[in-house]
């Protein structure tokens, strides 16, 4: 379930490319100028920023190059959506660090196949049908769950909570972090409903007496951990 930005100032594209992309499954997250991107990409980091060239307040290329200059963002991946279709525009963005660029008017079904080769480059975690993660292997097409080979059972809530942690092992995440990436921004729910699943995941993961590999980082979050991560 990657995240995707939209970071768009025409509210009938920003409703296309939602459409199309939560179609395919994909957490979609906008924005309508450069510096409200900057601000959500400072609260969450996406996986993938699809980033139009003329914004208000900050132009997508001044956007970019923030981002290309910012460690935590060096290599995030983005593409450029523009009108300009001219060769020298499109040098011109991916010299400033885009690493694909979409000529409006564009196919969608084409953006989406960009979209998705960049990931698997980029994350090649999200393209692949099974994580592996420690003694912990998920089988994202048959939706299960082994540790050590013992069948876990996991609800709905807890296996996405747990996709995330394997998709970052060993990173601390937030419980607001958490709430964004596996709840969604649109829905409320309190930062505490976190941890009662952090408790229903460690039941169930920790059910033969095995260690526990999620970590409590006080006042920070949670962490996936294995000796090897």
């Amino acid at each position: 379930m990657p995240q995707i930005l939209i970071v768009e100032d025409e509210p009938a594209l920003v409703t296309m490319l939602r459409y199309n992309l939560e179609k395919e499954g994909y957490r979609v997250d906008d924005a309508g100028d450069g510096e409200e991107a900057l601000l959500r990409v400072e609260e969450s980091i996406p996986d993938l920023v699809l980033l139009d060239w003329m914004l208000p307040r900050l132009s997508g290329l001044e956007v970019c190059r923030r981002l290309r200059r910012r460690p935590e963002t060096r290599d995030l991946p983005i593409i450029m959506l523009t009108a300009r279709g001219e060769e020298a525009d499109r040098v011109r963005g991916l010299d400033t660090g885009a690493d694909d660029y979409v000529s409006k008017p564009f196919s969608p079904k084409e953006l989406l196949a960009r979209i998705r080769a960049l990931l698997r480059r980029a994350h090649p975690a999200l393209a692949q049908e099974t994580l592996t993660c420690g003694d912990l292997v998920m089988d994202l097409a048959a939706h299960k769950i082994r540790r050590n080979g013992r069948e876990v059972k996991l609800g709905p809530t807890e296996f996405r909570l747990l996709r995330y942690f394997m998709e970052h092992p060993g990173r601390v995440l937030s419980r607001a972090h958490l709430l964004d990436a596996v709840w969604g921004r649109d829905i409320y729910v309190e930062e505490r409903t976190v941890d009662v699943h952090i408790r229903r995941l460690r039941k169930a993961l920790n059910a033969n007496g095995d260690a526990d590999p999620i970590r409590t980082v006080r006042s920070a979050g949670y962490a996936l951990e294995f000796p090897e991560v």
